[in-house]
């Protein structure tokens, strides 16, 4: 298997031994392909996602931009969710990716729509 693969995945496995979520404080977990971002919600608790936006939303595919400017928009909607479901607090979960770019971009986004990490 592809090297970079793995060493994502240790970083992963590193990071959610210490980051959990509940369903006063979910997760905010990010997963990041090639073209498109998705990140989610979750309630580790119950093992369940109690919201999740993606790049691919009909809203945030019509929208013009580049990659990092189509994260943003996810982090602003899904944001937007967690506050109808009255989640104003969450733990950051990068996934194994560096805290740089789309990720960096999602999760100000998140912030900028009142999320709190």
């Amino acid at each position: 298997m592809n090297t970079k693969v793995i060493k994502r995945q240790k970083i992963r496995y590193r990071i959610r031994k210490k980051v959990a979520g509940t369903a006063q404080k979910p997760r905010l977990s990010v997963f990041r392909s090639n073209s498109d971002i998705y990140v989610q919600l979750i309630d580790d608790t119950n093992g369940t996602t109690l919201a999740a936006a993606s790049s691919r939303d009909k809203d945030i595919l019509a929208q013009k931009g580049t990659k990092v400017e189509k994260s943003k928009l996810v982090g602003v909607a899904l944001a937007a969710k967690a506050k109808e479901l009255g989640i104003t607090a969450c733990t950051f979960d990068r996934g194994g990716y560096l805290y740089h770019g789309r990720v960096k971009s999602a999760a100000d986004g998140a912030r900028e729509g009142g999320l709190q990490f």
